[in-house]
């Protein structure tokens, strides 16, 4: 269903087959010289009819049109290969863009089984064939136009600046327009569900990074946040000091995991509370169990970065212990 939200820009839900999180809200920014898209759906038949009605409804031209990703996420660039094909530029990131020609190789995805050893998911006899990130991300790379904080697309009366948001993924970026004071978040925050804060590399820690830029929005001046899921809202300062809430608690839930034996990534996972219709890890749909394992190993992380939690690797599996002296 089409909506126009605010003048000239409409959005549609784009559904999300056999997904938690149901849909996608797609947005299409309309002005007599050029349209921009932010985001797209999977690269899958459903998501592509669905997609495409709002944008015969509208009569966009593509060779007229540009589409913004905001993050890497299939659910959200898998169609881009598509329409660049019928014409349409791409604007993405500078790290996701790139993460996202990734992923059309195979090699990318291969990485996933080194994660699945470390993170003790070979008992669960899952393949990274299950995760849907693999399933409907694009298939060839993109030739997309990298942008960076401070950069600005300017759509009819709208002039948006580029806001690096990292933290859902390495190289999450939104759209701020400062005199309307509207943002495309992406799923930088969500009303009513959490985004999903993952294990990214070693190299940093990706919960403190989303941490930081959580900070970094709230002081800005919104009035419309136009998420990627759920509802549009308006006090983006109360749903975020709701997300550091929520990450306070999940570290305590962690800490006790932790606190008298060392246990592994899945292990973790499977002691953690999770808002699915499970009753037990064996349960768990296997795209989520590598979607839970993420997010326990960014909080696992965090610990160990802070110090509070020992990490050992035993035979390629990795085990985390909070320490003695907390």
């Amino acid at each position: 269903m089409l909506q126009e939200v605010y003048p000239n820009i409409y959005k549609q839900e784009i559904p999300l087959p056999n997904n938690p999180l149901r849909a996608i809200n797609s947005y299409i920014i309309v002005s007599e010289d050029r349209n921009l898209i932010v985001d797209t759906g999977f690269n899958r038949k459903e998501c592509k009819e669905a997609f495409m009605k709002g944008i015969e409804e509208l009569g966009i031209d593509f060779n007229k049109t540009d589409l913004f990703i905001t993050h890497l996420h299939s659910d959200h660039c898998g169609l881009a290969a598509a329409l660049n094909k019928e014409g349409a530029r791409i604007y993405a990131g500078k790290i996701d863009g790139k993460m996202i020609n990734a992923m059309t190789g195979i090699e990318y995805w291969e990485n996933f089984n080194e994660l699945k050893k470390e993170f003790d998911l070979e008992k669960d006899n899952i393949s990274f064939d299950d995760h849907p990130g693999y399933k409907y991300c694009p298939k060839n790379p993109i030739d997309f136009i990298p942008l960076e904080e401070g950069d600005k697309i300017e759509i009819g009366d709208y002039t948006f600046e580029i806001i690096d948001i990292p933290g859902h993924t390495p190289g999450h970026i939104g759209l701020y327009e400062r005199n309307k004071k509207i943002f495309f978040c992406g799923d930088h925050i969500l009303d009513r569900i959490t985004p999903n804060i993952a294990f990214w590399g070693y190299e940093q820690d990706i919960l403190a990074v989303y941490f930081e830029s959580l900070r970094k929005v709230y002081d800005y001046e919104i009035d419309y946040l136009f998420t990627a899921h759920r509802n549009i809202f308006t006090n983006h300062k109360k749903r975020i000091d709701e997300l550091f809430e929520h990450h306070k608690n999940r570290l305590d839930e962690v800490r006790e995991i932790i606190k008298d034996k060392k246990m592994t990534v899945r292990d973790t996972a499977a002691n953690m509370h999770w808002d699915l219709r499970c009753s037990s890890w064996e349960e768990f749909p296997n795209p989520q169990k590598w979607f839970a394992s993420g997010e326990a190993m960014s909080h696992l992380e965090h610990l160990y970065s802070i110090g509070e939690a020992e990490r050992t690797n035993e035979n390629g599996i990795l085990y985390y212990k909070l320490k003695n002296e907390r």
